[in-house]
This record gives C-alpha cells, sequence and structure tokens, in this order.
C-alpha cells in the first residue's frame, strides 16, 4: 500500500520505556517510529511513586548493580531535565521497634553514596534532636534517631512526553491512538497492522520492539513467531494523595504492619503516599486500588504523623512486572529483563519490567543488542548529555 510505514525499528508502547528507547534509537541513527494505543504514559508511566532515586531498600537485597545505574541516571536526570526532575531531602526516622537500627541505616546510606561517585546529592547527615520538632509534625515519641539524605521528584508524565518529544525532535516518527492487530514475521523483519481513526494502516520494520509494560505478554499473543514469553505476575502498586502539606520534604516510613517501606512526599499543595506491593489477579487494564491498601497507606501515614486524619483526595495505581516466584514481591529482583528470538540478529525483543528512572540505561541495553541486526549508523546526538523540556 502506498501509505505503508516503512522503518527500521518500531516500537509498540508508549510509556517511558518505548519512549526511551524510541530516543536512543533515533539517536544512535536509525529511522525508528513508535506507537501507542492510547497516549503516552497512559498506564504504569503515569502511576508510579513520582521518583528518581537509586533505589536504597534495594541495596538489603544485593541489587548493587541496579542502584549502581540508577544512580547514574539520577544524576544525568538532574542535569538533563531540571525543570522536569529536582532534588528533594528524604528523611528516615528510627524507633525504637523499628527494624533497622541507625548503624545499619548509615551503612546503607554510606553504601548509597558510594555508589553514587559522591557529590553534594550523595551526602546524608544526622539530625540534631533539636530539628525533630521541626519535622511536620512527626511522631517523635520512642523516635531514637532521624537520617537526612537526597534523591529525586519528578512528574513521570511530564518526563515520558518530554523524551517522546526528544526521541521526535531527534528524527523519530509517533503515533498515538495505533492499536497493534497483528505483527506477521517476514524474510526482512516485520509486518504490522494497526487499528487506527482513519482504518488499518501498515508498517514494515526489521525490528521489532514490544515494550507494552504490564500488556507484554498479551502484545506477544499477536506477533507471529514472538520471542518466548517469560513466566511474570503483575504486582500492584497503590498510592493516595491527601490534604496534607509537607514542607520539609519526603519521609521514608516502615509500615507497623509489614516492615514495608512507604513514602510520604510532598504533591502539590498535598501529600502523596505510596506504595503497596498485592500480587494483582485481573488483567491489566481492570486497575484499582483496594480499599484494604487505602487503609494500609492511611493507617501508615497516621502512625508516623499521629494526630491527624487528612481527607483523601485522590488514589490510583499501577503495575510492576516482575517474574513469577514464591518469594514476597518486595524481595524479588528489580533489573529489568530483555528476551529476543535471536541475540546476534533479534527480529524480535520484548522488554519485561523497568524503573522510571533507569528508562534510558534500559534503552541503550535494547539498542546494543538491535545494532548487532542493524549495523552502525552515524549518531545523531548522545542521550546521555541530550536535554529534556516539558511541554510548552
Amino acid at each position: 500500500m502506498s501509505n505503508d510505514i516503512h522503518t527500521e525499528v518500531a516500537i509498540i508502547g508508549g510509556g517511558v520505556q518505548g519512549a526511551g528507547i524510541a530516543q536512543a534509537a533515533a539517536a544512535a541513527g536509525y529511522d525508528s517510529c513508535i506507537f501507542e494505543r492510547a497516549t503516552w504514559a497512559a498506564g504504569t508511566s503515569q502511576r508510579s511513586s513520582k521518583l528518581i532515586h537509586g533505589g536504597l531498600r534495594y541495596l538489603e537485597t544485593a541489587q548493587f548493580s541496579l542502584v549502581f545505574h540508577s544512580l547514574r541516571e539520577r544524576a544525568q536526570l538532574l542535569r538533563n531535565a531540571p525543570e522536569l526532575v529536582r532534588p528533594v531531602p528524604f528523611y528516615i526516622p528510627i524507633y525504637k521497634n523499628t527494624s533497622r537500627r541507625p548503624w545499619q541505616i548509615r551503612a546503607g546510606l554510606t553504601l548509597y553514596y558510594l555508589l553514587s561517585g559522591g557529590g553534594p546529592l550523595g551526602h546524608f547527615r544526622k539530625l540534631k534532636k533539636e530539628e525533630w520538632n521541626n519535622l511536620d509534625g512527626l511522631d517523635t515519641n520512642g523516635l531514637q534517631a532521624v537520617f537526612q539524605y537526597w534523591d529525586g521528584q519528578t512528574d513521570d508524565r511530564l518526563l515520558t512526553e518530554a523524551v517522546v518529544d526528544s526521541a521526535a525532535q531527534l528524527g523519530a516518527q509517533t503515533f498515538t491512538g495505533w492499536e497493534l492487530l497483528e505483527a506477521k514475521k517476514n524474510e526482512d523483519g516485520y509486518s504490522l497492522t494497526f487499528n487506527t481513526a482513519d482504518g488499518e494502516r501498515r508498517c514494515h520494520c526489521k525490528s521489532l520492539v514490544n515494550a507494552t509494560g504490564p500488556w507484554v505478554n498479551q502484545t506477544s499473543q499477536r506477533i507471529e513467531n514472538a520471542a518466548m514469553t517469560e513466566e511474570i505476575e503483575l504486582v500492584r502498586g497503590s498510592h493516595i494523595v491527601v490534604d496534607k502539606r509537607l514542607g520539609r520534604g519526603v519521609y521514608y516510613m516502615e509500615a507497623p504492619s509489614d516492615r514495608r517501606a512507604v513514602f510520604a512526599m510532598p504533591w502539590g499543595e498535598h501529600t502523596l503516599v505510596g506504595t503497596t506491593e498485592v500480587i494483582h489477579r485481573d488483567g491489566p487494564d481492570n486497575i484499582a486500588p483496594s480499599n484494604d491498601e487505602i487503609t494500609y497507606l492511611q493507617n501508615t501515614l497516621s502512625h508516623f504523623f499521629p494526630g491527624e486524619k487528612p481527607a483523601l483526595i485522590d488514589a490510583w495505581a499501577g503495575l510492576r512486572v516482575l517474574p513469577r516466584s514464591d518469594d514476597s514481591a518486595n524481595k524479588r529482583l528489580r533489573d529489568t529483563f530483555l528476551m529476543c528470538d535471536d541475540e546476534n540478529s533479534p527480529k524480535i525483543l520484548s522488554v519485561y519490567g523497568g524503573k522510571l528512572t533507569a528508562y534510558r540505561h534500559t534503552a541503550e541495553r535494547v539498542l546494543g543488542l538491535l545494532s548487532k541486526r542493524l549495523g552502525p549508523r552515524t549518531p545523531r546526538a548522545d542521550t546521555r548529555r541530550t536535554p529534556l523540556a516539558p511541554r510548552q
């Protein structure tokens, strides 16, 4: 057909992972297209905890490589996207019944500092007791220590849109309202058929990337000879927004009921609290916080800020993609994993999981595989130094 699209790399999925891959492919000099069935960041990428961070808690499960790369990406985002990502102070209160002792927190923060490569954002300190009463009404009964360190915060939807815009500026074609119906394998790559507002459209590509997040295995069912799918579980992370203002920064709390990490953070004039980790039994199109999760987050906040019952303003949930395992969700590895049909010349590659902070690092890994099939090109840009700005 005369209006068929021809490209080297076709990416399905307009979340931050797909956007990052489109940006990386265009920056590396490849013809690329990204297709999203709804709007940019319509899924998990606008339902995260809004944090750009290394993942301090992942040190306990020895995920040092993940933390190292995330901290490197944090530094680059703070430099490249100052209007979208800002440093914020984090506070870790330690009580008599907190499961981790002050020396353990100090050791973890020291390792976090070393993995970050130092610099002002890596610094941490132990607050003096006379500072405790200035912590937004934090309960001081039984409080033994408070540590303060730094990480980043963003608007995940705006960040995703900025990455898409950067990809487009580098030459990628971007399409919303395009739903993949099927993908047929051929000698040159894949022929894709989409449903659009203007009827069916087709795209022919040499390499196809499935970056549809929680829908990754559902999308694979529409792709002929797709790479072997991984057994996964969808884990729901719910958040609430309440009518409370935090003036000092983000609080890293240990939920009293199960000792999980829960954050309370400034979000405009209100407070965002999250997240939960619950196995999601329904499909990815049917997702909302349960009443139990909302109560869990409200009770955690009230435990640390007693005497307050701020009104619930909003609640939402996103889905993490984790390998199927008998381990509890909070103990599983969080690294992104990639599956392809041929590591030496991939026609189809699927992205499983992914952290908001590390989207660019994931894209570099994807391009490392795709380049084996497509060969080298003259780069147009280096995404490590490419500015990102919010839409005007």
